[in-house]
């Protein structure tokens, strides 16, 4: 994002479009709802939440959903790949306007009932994809008044950009809901109207004829139903500390691979994803950053920035893509969530764990920011002995100026608010506390706990 504010690319979530929906790639739906086994519903402590979060992950999930051309593999990350194709499906790339053949094969999850009865449902997931390979992840949904969605496209990824453009799909509607770049949304809330249950389907894609094949070891989505609001209460501090994660300034490429969304001006989100990677010891060679001008300061940021655009989006703030960029670094997970609170981020913050938050806010809404922005990312790494917000932003002119504190009822409520005021006076929405969390693939206890405190794991 620049230092002025300005319009947001991402749309509104809660504005309702009149679009056909956009056919997906592949086959289509090889079982019914009614024939995946159902999951169990979450615990009864996750019906007072906001957020449900449901992930496969364990060679149990991977066996228990529907499989064509798949199987489950063990070991220490369980996972799926394709064992005989299902079919052939030809893929012409809207980026490039290349067609080509791909086998292909498909997981389907059991059918998950939300307890928190949904407005909004962000997936997530971990894969590897070598090269010739990508996959597709849709989503299946009930809602409220019994009547099911069609499958929405909710991604097409690869963690290389040699074979396809990674990209969302946009005009996906059936006139109840729509899928709004990265994000399933309701299209009009206020008529009570929710996703009540969903499953998911990855289809795999390989070169015909070839052994190549994409391993998904993580796939989840959380839904939210967050109350509208422009003021959230206020928390009470509760730890003072702060991880030392390293510190980039997305200002430093500006001007730099324009293709990429007009270059670092508007890093904020593959910038942030970088130093949390490093954190957890995340490291590009020299040879995955030597496309990378040499003249140019931290090639990392740039490499993340271009293995992170959606090319459709046409930017890097793809908060999926981002959490899916982070888990192509040996033994880390990525996931898109909510939280609900300050005292939540602690609690991740106490267990080593920084956050990836994303808000919008006008330049008078956040001491000491300099700037508003209609939709930001920055890292949160700790907080100060008052309770104040120590944030690695990387709007800022250098490395060096990188970190930053803010006043904590501020950042506190341009966070977790879904409703304000942009600069024109106009009501627009907010982000209602979306994160991204990186963290290992074996998290050690503490860090599992913090992670299950905030219902992710």
């Amino acid at each position: 994002m620049s230092r002025a504010e300005q319009p947001s690319r991402r749309a509104v979530l809660a504005a309702a479009v009149a679009a056909a929906v956009a056919g997906g790639t592949g086959p289509a739906a090889a079982d019914s709802s009614a024939e995946a086994a159902a999951d169990a519903p979450p615990p009864t402590d996750a019906q007072a939440r906001t957020v449900d979060n449901r992930a496969w992950t364990t060679y149990r999930d991977w066996r228990c959903g529907t499989a064509q051309g798949t199987r489950a593999l063990s070991g220490r990350r369980p996972g799926i790949v394709i064992t005989a194709p299902a079919g052939t499906v030809d893929y012409t790339d809207p980026h490039t306007g290349r067609t080509a053949s791909w086998e292909y094969a498909t997981w389907t999850s059991p059918v998950h009932r939300l307890g928190v009865p949904a407005t909004e449902a962000i997936a997530s997931w971990n894969a590897h994809t070598p090269e010739g390979t990508w996959l597709q992840i849709e989503l299946e949904g009930t809602y409220s008044d019994g009547t099911a969605t069609p499958w929405y496209v909710l991604g097409r990824w690869a963690a290389g950009d040699q074979d396809i453009r990674r990209t969302s799909v946009d005009d996906q509607s059936d006139g109840k809901s729509s899928i709004w770049t990265d994000t399933f949304a309701i299209d009009d809330p206020a008529t009570g109207l929710r996703l009540t249950a969903y499953r998911l389907r990855l289809t795999l894609y390989r070169r015909p004829g070839t052994r190549l094949t994409p391993k998904v070891w993580r796939v989840g989505a959380m839904g939210s139903d967050v109350p509208d609001r422009f003021t959230v209460p206020a928390s009470t501090p509760g730890l003072a500390q702060e991880l030392l994660v390293p510190r980039y300034s997305q200002e430093t490429h500006v001007g730099q691979y324009p293709e990429y969304d007009n270059g670092g001006e508007a890093w904020c989100s593959p910038t942030s994803s970088q130093m949390i990677v490093e954190y957890w010891g995340g490291r590009l060679t020299p040879e995955q950053t030597s496309w990378v001008d040499p003249a140019f300061a931290d090639p990392q940021v740039c490499h993340a920035a271009r293995f992170t655009y959606d090319y459709q989006y046409e930017g890097c703030g793809n908060w999926p893509f981002n959490a899916a960029y982070a888990a192509t670094f040996d033994d880390l997970q990525g996931v898109v969530t909510r939280l609900g609170s300050l005292t939540e981020l602690e609690t991740l913050i106490a267990a080593g764990i920084p956050a990836i938050t994303s808000q919008s806010f006008l330049k008078e809404e956040l001491t000491g920011a300099g700037y508003g922005t209609a939709g930001h990312l920055m890292t949160v790494v700790g907080f100060t002995a008052d309770g104040d917000v120590i944030a690695n932003d990387p709007n800022s002119a250098s490395n060096e100026a990188v970190r930053r504190v803010y006043k904590r009822r501020e950042w506190e409520n341009i966070w977790l608010r879904t409703k304000r005021y942009n600069a024109s006076g106009k009501v627009v929405s907010g982000t209602g506390g979306v994160c991204y969390l990186y963290f290992p693939a074996c998290p050690n206890p503490r860090q599992r706990a913090a992670l299950a405190a905030v219902g992710v794991l």
